[in-house]
């Protein structure tokens, strides 16, 4: 009877993988997706996600006054949003058929966000951005195994922005990003003396196409390097139109090239007169396949 007891509450839960912000169907980073997860415990959901082993694992219920409810859980632990788990959630319910284009509402920690289905991408709403001060560039520069003139020679600050989770930005000199030497242990440390994810690194493009390339680190949450990062986007979309260009509306961010998986992640801003009023990044997804988890 206690073996038919145990088994009577054993659930399995099916994982749909997902490349999201790929470039040519290459790169990304991948995500976890559970739609209409049986009733599960924080404790349930971090198991799920470190059997997943991607940064993020989303689950995804029918809302109330949303049209989606989603909670976002890292190996660690909850996080209030993540960009690249969202594409991966809406690019799922697309390709199955269960969303057609359009607008959709998802209800997230970090609030209320609109996301935009069509044939070709998935272009998700993020907050307002809130900046605050960053930590020094002596500790910031010693983090990441450089000299400070890599980061005060661009001319740029280092920045505290979020635009739904906060992340510290920091500009370096072109062809230093992928010379860094980051100390894992001193980047979780700064993560959480002040507060924020990780850090957010970026030097402009000589592309064209292509306004900056970033790397993104957050060990305080289990992830020391991540491929396309969605909310740091959107932020430093934000921090360059409040320092670089004032005037501009989209960029092209490329995120991963360090790790041999270059990503593509689109970043629109809309301002007038110096406030931004509407954040959205963007992208394109690939589905890698499906997991079954036995809780």
């Amino acid at each position: 009877m206690q073996n038919e007891a145990i088994r009577s509450v054993e659930h399995e839960i099916k994982v749909h993988l997902v490349n999201s912000f790929t470039r040519n169907n290459k790169g990304g980073n991948p995500a976890g997706v559970v739609l209409n997860p049986p009733q599960l415990s924080d404790e349930q959901k971090i198991a799920i996600a470190k059997e997943v082993g991607f940064s993020e694992t989303a689950f995804v219920y029918q809302g109330e006054e949303t049209d989606f409810k989603v909670d976002f859980f890292t190996p660690e632990g909850e996080v209030d949003f993540c960009g690249h788990a969202t594409l991966a959630v809406f690019f799922t319910l697309s390709s199955l058929n269960l969303l057609a284009s359009g607008h959709y509402t998802q209800k997230t920690k970090a609030g209320i966000l609109s996301v935009a289905i069509d044939d070709e991408n998935v272009v998700m709403e993020q907050t307002l951005p809130v900046s605050r001060q960053a930590p020094n560039i002596d500790a910031v520069a010693a983090a990441l195994g450089i000299n400070c003139e890599t980061i005060s020679e661009t001319g740029l600050p280092i920045e505290i922005f979020s635009t739904g989770l906060p992340d510290i930005l920091i500009p370096v000199q072109f062809g230093k990003l992928d010379t860094l030497k980051p100390n894992f242990e001193a980047i979780a440390n700064l993560s959480r003396e002040f507060n924020t994810i990780g850090f957010h690194v970026f030097e402009f493009s000589q592309d064209k196409e292509i306004t900056a390339h970033c790397r993104n680190f957050a060990p305080l949450y289990g992830i020391n390097e991540e491929s396309a990062t969605g909310s740091s986007s959107g932020a430093l979309g934000c921090y360059l139109v409040k320092h670089v260009f004032p005037h501009q509306t989209h960029f092209l961010l490329e995120q991963g090239r360090a790790m041999q998986c270059s990503s593509l992640i689109h970043v629109i801003i809309d301002s007038t007169e110096n406030t931004i009023s509407r954040v959205r990044v963007g992208g394109k997804a690939t589905m890698i396949g499906t997991k079954i988890i036995t809780l």
